[in-house]
């Protein structure tokens, strides 16, 4: 059937929203081409065919999938071949911030060892002091034994060579008058005070009884010689006998101050005999099984009865002018020195080092005695 289209036909064909084949209707009319349509789709990919009469420029549907001789064939409603890509859309909002991290191990410092409530298990801790390094911190939130950060003592370097002598100044001139008349003899002068006499070896100024390293009254080793007459109380410093020391004694059996043992004055040379009474007087309930200023004033060394817990002063020159002399061991010795409520100073034999360590640990004593 032929069937020309009018205005009227298209914009029905607008209203019944068949927008494909009402566009293709629409350009036909334009240019004044009569259409013939049966209005089935038999297409297998669903599309609408007509044929246009290259001549005639007449359209029609021939109801099949092929258009006759003569003829163009259109596919209305067919998928056209994909468009070029969109450009890109704009940033989106940037998202929540994620949660914190687990929060790593913390590194603390201080003048003085760690108590048991500062820091968390895992941390270390640093004493500025006495360059000790403590950690990592225990489970039960207790601090392990510090280890010293500073190396061991360097052997002496060889002595350098002698300079070279230098150039003789030139001689001054010498006076060409001549010599003047001797002047009368002075009075005689007073009589002068007479030298000390020395008697014995080990005599130096007037201390000639002992020297460093000479085996004292009580059986133990001389380690200081007042020879500056600095100390009006004694003269000599002794370390008793390595058959009067022990191995395994703690400083005290409770955390109690000691105030008169604690500071500068009770670190001096000369203290330690008055540091050992005063703790003596705060534990009177201890014994020489558990504190080590007890043992220590239980030495009867030589037949002596006047041992003491060394001060941190006297405990140093001990170590200081006794290397590889009586006995010592590489570890840590008691001085009578407290460091705070809950520790006290040692001498570390080893390295020489300074600690401030638990009272309740055990560690060497070896007793002093002046005279």
């Amino acid at each position: 059937m032929k069937t020309t289209v009018t205005t009227s036909m298209f914009f029905s064909i607008l209203t019944q929203k068949k927008t494909s084949l009402a566009l293709l209707v629409f350009a036909l009319l334009i240019g004044g081409v009569s259409v013939q349509a049966a209005g089935v789709l038999n297409t297998s990919s669903g599309g609408y065919l007509v044929c246009v009469n290259s001549k005639t420029k007449v359209v029609t549907h021939p109801g099949t999938t092929s258009c006759p001789k003569g003829s163009d064939k259109l596919i209305l409603g067919a998928q056209g071949a994909a468009g070029v890509d969109g450009l890109a859309g704009a940033a989106g909002i940037a998202g929540k911030d994620g949660l914190n991290g687990k929060d790593g191990k913390t590194l603390w410092n201080g003048v003085e060892d760690p108590e048991s409530t500062l820091g968390a298990p895992g941390d270390m801790f640093i004493n500025s002091v006495t360059k000790t390094l403590f950690g990592p911190k225990n489970l039960d939130g207790t601090w392990p034994v510090g280890v010293s950060m500073v190396g061991a003592k360097g052997d002496q370097g060889p002595i350098g060579l002698t300079g070279a002598t230098g150039p003789q100044g030139p001689q001054g001139p010498g006076g060409s008058g001549p010599a003047g008349p001797q002047g009368p003899a002075g009075p005689a002068g007073a009589n002068g005070v007479a030298a000390p006499i020395a008697t014995g070896t080990n005599c130096i100024g007037t201390k000639c009884t002992y020297k460093v390293g000479d085996t004292g009254p009580g059986g133990g080793t001389i380690f200081f010689v007042d020879y500056n007459d600095i100390y009006p109380t004694f003269n000599y410093l002794e370390a008793a006998p390595q058959s009067c020391e022990s191995a395994s004694k703690t400083w005290s059996s409770a955390n109690t101050d000691v105030t008169a043992a604690r500071g500068w004055a009770a670190r001096a040379v000369g203290a330690g005999q008055a540091n050992t009474a005063a703790i003596k007087a705060v534990f009177t309930a201890d014994n020489s099984g558990n504190n080590a200023a007890y043992f220590a004033t239980s030495c009867s060394a030589g037949g002596k009865s006047d041992w003491f817990l060394g001060s941190l002063g006297e405990m140093k020159l001990m170590y200081d002018n006794l290397l590889g002399v009586g006995g010592f061991v590489e570890n840590l010795y008691w001085s009578s020195t407290e460091y705070d409520t809950n520790s006290a100073w040692l001498q570390d034999f080893g390295n020489g080092t300074l600690y401030g360590l638990a009272k309740p640990n055990t560690y060497y004593v070896r007793p002093v005695r002046a005279f």
